[in-house]
Formats: C-alpha cells, sequence, structure tokens
C-alpha cells in the first residue's frame, strides 16, 4: 500500500472499517471529499455511503478489499447484522401484533364489548344516572383508561335499544318468578311528578323459599280522573298485565285516601290501612292544641330565620364553640313527616342556650328568641312523640315480617308507652290519650281486626297472645275454614264412583243373542282391588271430616308449642317447622307476606323523583316506568 505525503483524517463518528483506507484531508474540516491512501484518488460518496468506496478496492486493490472483507465478517456479527434467532423474532412480531391491538377498537359482535355497554347500562339504570352521562367527556376518559379498545355507544343507543332490552329481560325473570306464587299482597298509591304528571303505583309482596320477596311491578302514568271507579280499574288491569289472579291476593295496603278506599271496595279487595299513614293523622289530631301549633310556628321562624342568613350560621356556630354544644344545623320541618317536626323540635331543645344567644344579639330577632313556657311545651310535646318515632320505621320494612307487630304494638302503646303517668304534664297526657283513642278507633274496624289476628296467630312468636279472650276461639275457627278450604280445592275429593266390569256386564241385555261370557278365574289381587273399591267409597264419605280432624289436630299441635323467642325470625321458624305442620304453613305464607304500611310504594315514588329530576324533565312516562322498575328490580 502506498503511503500518502499527507495524513490524513478519518471521517468523524464512523465505526465502519473501510475508513482504514479511506481518509480527508486535514484542511477539509467539512469532510467533504474522500481520498483513498493507497492511490490518491478522490472517490464520491454521498452523506457517508460507504458502496462507492469498497467497489473502489475492489476494483484497483484486491488485496485491501480482501482484507476488509475479513476484518468485516466478525465485525458485522458483532454488530448484529447476522440473522436474529427465533425467538427474537417471535418476540418482535407479538409486540407489534399486540401494540396493533391496543389501538384497534372492539367489534360489536364481540363478547367483551357487549360484556361493557352491559355493564354501563346497568350503572345508568340501578343507579338512577342520565343516559346523558355517557356523553360527558370525564365518563369517556374513565372509560378509555379502564379499556382502551372500548368504543362506547351513543346516548340514543342506549336510551332506544340498550334500556329497553335491560327491562325486557328484567321483565321476564320477574314474570317467571311470581306466576306460580299461590299468595301474595300488593300496596299502591298515586303520586305526582315534578312535571305534573300523574302516576299509579303497584308493589307485589310474597313469601318464596321463607323469603320475604317484595318487587315494584308498576309505576303506570294514569292521565284520568282520580275517582275509586278508574282508579279500581286502573288496579285490576295491573293485576291482570302481570297474570296476577286477584283471588290469591291476600290483601292490599293503602293510605287513606277516600277515592283508594272506594277502589278496593267496588273491587272487593281486602284492604289494610297503612299503619303510618294512620299514626301520623293520630299525631296531627293531637298536634291541634293551640299550644302546640305556636311552638311549631315559633320553631319554624326561627329555623328560617338561620337557614337564610349567613351570618346567623356563623354566629350560631360560634356560640356553639362558646357554650360546648355539639356542632348541629337546625331541622326544617316536612309537613308530611310527623316525625321531621319532632326532630326540629328536638333540635331546637337541644340547640336552646345557642339559640337564643344568637337572636338577643340582634334587636331584629329578639321576638323569636322561645319563651320558658315555650321551652316547657316543646318538652312536653317531646315527651309524648319521643316513643313514638322508631315505630313507623321499624313497621316499614319490606325484608321482614311486619303485619303481625301491629297487633303487639297497638298493645305497648296502650299498656306502656301512651299510658298516663303521675310526672307527665297536662299537656302530654292530652296528647296521649287523643292518640290512643284516635288509633284505638280506627283499628277496631271487624275485617281489620280479623285480620290483623290472623297475622298474629300464624306467627310463631305471638299466636294467641295479643288476640282478644273472647275472639280467640272464632280465630281458630276461622283459622280451620280457611285451611279446609284451601285444602279441599287443592286437593279435591271424586264425587264419581268406580263401577265393577260385573255391573256392567249385567246390565246389559241379555236377549241381545250373544253368548254369556265365560266366567274367569278370579286372581288373589281381585280380592284386593274389590276391597280396595269398597274402602275408596267409604273414604269419599268420610273424606271431609277426617281432613278437618286432622286439620284441627295440627292447629292444636301448633297452639301448643311454646312461643319463639321474639327475636326469632318467623320465616326462618317456619322453614325449620313446615314438616310439622304443613297446613298450618300455608297460612303463615298467605298472611306474613302482607306489609304493614304502604311505604313500599313511597319508595318506589322517591325513586321516580330521583329519576324524573330537573334536567330530566322531558322523559315520556313509559320510559320513567321504565327506569323506575329497573332501578328498584334489578
Amino acid at each position: 500500500m502506498e503511503v500518502h505525503a499527507e495524513e490524513l483524517v478519518p471521517k468523524k463518528n464512523s465505526t465502519s472499517v473501510i475508513w482504514k483506507w479511506f481518509g480527508f484531508s486535514q484542511t477539509d474540516t467539512a469532510q467533504t471529499a474522500v481520498i483513498c491512501k493507497c492511490c490518491n484518488d478522490k472517490i464520491r460518496a454521498s452523506d457517508g455511503n460507504t458502496t462507492n468506496l469498497f467497489m473502489h478496492l475492489k476494483r484497483k486493490h484486491p488485496k485491501e478489499y480482501a482484507d476488509s472483507q475479513i476484518i468485516k465478517g466478525p465485525h458485522a456479527r458483532a454488530s448484529g447484522t447476522t440473522k436474529q434467532p427465533e425467538t427474537t423474532r417471535h418476540k418482535q412480531t407479538t409486540l407489534t401484533k399486540d401494540a396493533f391491538e391496543k389501538g384497534t377498537p372492539y367489534d360489536r359482535t364481540s363478547k367483551r364489548w357487549r360484556d361493557v355497554t352491559d355493564a354501563v347500562t346497568f350503572y345508568l339504570a340501578k343507579d338512577m344516572i342520565p343516559i346523558k352521562t355517557v356523553e360527558n367527556e370525564g365518563f369517556k376518559r374513565l372509560l378509555k383508561v379502564v379499556d382502551p379498545r372500548y368504543d362506547i355507544p351513543s346516548r340514543k343507543y342506549f336510551s332506544s335499544t340498550a334500556i329497553p332490552q335491560l327491562y325486557s329481560e328484567c321483565r321476564r325473570k320477574m314474570e317467571n318468578k311470581i306466576q306460580n306464587v299461590k299468595f301474595f299482597a300488593t300496596t299502591a298509591d298515586l303520586w305526582s311528578s315534578r312535571t305534573s304528571e300523574p302516576y299509579l303505583s303497584l308493589t307485589i309482596h310474597f313469601i318464596h323459599d321463607w323469603k320475604l320477596c317484595s318487587a315494584c311491578l308498576e309505576t303506570t302514568y294514569f292521565p284520568q280522573d282520580h275517582t275509586g271507579e278508574l282508579i279500581g280499574q286502573g288496579l285490576r288491569d295491573a293485576l291482570e298485565c302481570w297474570g296476577l289472579k286477584e283471588a290469591n291476593m291476600t290483601c292490599m295496603t293503602t293510605d287513606s285516601g277516600a277515592n283508594m278506599v272506594k277502589a278496593l271496595e267496588l273491587n272487593s279487595w281486602t284492604r289494610l290501612q297503612c299503619f303510618g299513614h294512620r299514626l301520623h293523622l293520630a299525631i296531627e289530631k293531637s298536634a291541634k292544641d293551640p299550644r302546640v301549633e305556636r311552638v311549631t310556628s315559633v320553631c319554624k321562624k326561627v329555623v328560617s330565620t338561620f337557614s337564610f342568613s349567613w351570618k346567623k350560621k356563623r354566629d350560631l356556630s360560634i356560640a356553639q364553640t362558646e357554650l360546648k354544644l355539639p356542632q348541629k344545623k337546625l331541622i326544617t320541618e316536612s309537613p308530611t313527616r310527623w316525625g321531621s317536626r319532632l326532630n326540629m323540635i328536638e333540635r331546637v331543645l337541644d340547640q336552646e342556650k345557642a339559640i337564643s344567644q344568637v337572636l338577643k344579639a340582634d334587636k331584629k330577632t329578639r321576638h323569636l328568641v322561645p319563651s320558658w313556657q315555650d321551652v316547657d311545651v316543646m318538652e312536653s310535646v317531646k315527651k309524648a312523640l319521643s316513643p313514638l318515632k322508631d315505630f313507623t320505621d321499624a313497621l316499614s320494612g319490606e325484608d321482614y315480617v311486619s303485619i303481625s307487630y301491629v297487633k303487639p304494638v297497638l298493645h305497648l302503646l296502650k299498656v306502656n308507652i301512651l299510658s298516663l303517668n303521675d310526672e307527665d304534664t297536662e299537656l302530654t297526657k292530652t296528647m296521649k290519650t287523643s292518640i290512643l283513642a284516635y288509633l284505638t278507633d280506627k283499628y277496631q274496624d271487624p275485617t281489620t281486626d280479623d285480620l290483623l289476628d290472623m297475622a298474629s296467630l300464624v306467627d310463631p312468636r305471638f299466636k294467641t297472645q295479643y288476640i282478644d279472650k273472647d275472639k280467640i276461639e272464632g280465630i281458630q275457627t276461622r283459622a280451620l275454614s280457611e285451611l279446609e278450604s284451601l285444602l279441599t280445592i287443592q286437593y279435591p275429593t271424586s264425587d264419581q264412583q268406580p263401577t265393577s266390569s260385573t255391573s256392567t256386564s249385567t246390565s246389559q241385555n241379555p236377549d241381545e243373542g250373544q253368548a254369556p261370557p265365560k266366567k274367569a278365574k278370579q286372581s288373589l289381587a281381585s280380592f284386593f282391588k274389590a276391597s280396595g273399591v269398597a274402602s275408596a267409597s267409604a273414604a269419599t264419605t268420610t273424606s271431609s271430616s277426617s281432613l278437618k280432624e286432622a286439620i284441627e289436630g295440627e292447629l292444636k299441635g301448633y297452639l301448643s308449642t311454646p312461643n319463639a323467642e321474639s327475636e326469632v325470625d318467623p320465616l326462618e321458624w317456619w322453614k325449620v317447622h313446615e314438616a310439622n305442620f304443613p297446613r298450618v304453613s300455608q297460612l303463615a305464607r298467605k298472611y306474613l307476606c302482607i306489609p304493614a304500611t304502604s311505604a313500599p310504594s313511597e319508595r318506589a315514588f322517591s325513586t321516580g323523583g330521583n329519576i324524573v329530576t330537573c334536567q330530566r324533565a322531558t322523559l315520556k312516562p313509559d320510559k320513567v316506568n321504565q327506569l323506575v322498575f329497573l332501578s328498584k328490580n334489578l
């Protein structure tokens, strides 16, 4: 190799072996002219391309070219130009495929897309979420973080397709669940939405596998006049729509509205008055005293003063801190909830010192400071009503038996809670007497009283304990009669008497010219068969008396067992003892499913109020019915 007179400079930042035989002049700072160290020729090479350089060596300097190839071989292997292993190429292919799939939305027929869409639909229906939520940017971002490949459908899809499909599926399941229910009870009520659209609700309650089940069946748009005749027809249509037989309905619990009472009378349905509504009316009647009305007015004005002034709220908080009182806000009364009035009075009494301190500091509000007479009246009202506060809530549950509690509660009110004490004030005694007299009068209705007695009878905790002694025999007779009727319908006896082949043959005309049949030899089994025919005939004549005796014996055995503990679930008790008292258990299924209050219908309307909000005031009645049904039954 010839030595160049000038020492050439190698290419900057290059690792190729070719630059062992090529370089640049020291004065060529831009390194644009490549010079061969062997022959001093200038070679054209653009942008670091070394192909021309290797070709120059190959044509003019074969020996140097051979050396370059020897050096280039291991260098290429070291730099990774050799064939990649199969596992590496497979891994790269998998990563490329995964990256591609992550950016590809699910097909709308895929299981994953349907599962996520169903979950979103359930969320919207169960939690009463506006359907427009699916178009909100925050919700879309949430879903993209959870699953980037999921493409959420439009609002119209959920409104027109997903929600109706979920409703149809849920309704079909409910129909299958209630189609074989033998006994059920219902509640019904009327309600007007925020948009002044009237609705009629219907809830069902029944016992399945000794579990108390309840469901909201209808929240039907009811634009007709709310007369007893039209309401009665609407309720019949609702039952028919669900395939429910009126004969299987034990009772319907409603409020005391005159139109609702008339509707049930026209339908000849047994009606139970809502205990919560009755208690509310009893307390409202007892609060007609002028002293109570004045105290209620004073409390409402005080609460209003603090509710509409942020300064008064601030001063009240400071006063509570100074007087070491709990930091609590005042409570406003709701006219339809007597408990809210009691809560308002109790809170004013609890914060009376702080309230007085704030009101006295402002001459414009000094006249609102409760006087000592007002405080005495509030104390009297609190003492009369506080013990009653928990009864309405306790009897309004849907997951446990409540109907059999009504009789014991009335007894407890009479002998304990509403009994007059020496330390009671005159106002407290007056209110207690008024409440007890009203409840006693309203629950003296024979039909209602018998219904409550039957429910108490089949509750193993109470049985005849709270039934009037002069009525126990009559209630037991009614229970026997109902059981006999139920079992006769369930297991009817045939009046047709079986006839033997002998009597049939002898009734034929002997003059028909036919030879008499040859007498067959009787087998041993034929004697038992004849005996069975005779015994069946005898059993038919005595079946009714035997059934009655069996029912009487079973009912007597049930009543002779010790009463269950008061904390025992009566349905769990019957689940264990059904085998011992199979007939009486039918009555338990019939009566223990009745709700003591119409609270289930009220809850359905509360759900409707959470759905028909200001932002969703244009919902159609059919859509409201679907959304209430799904929210209550999913």
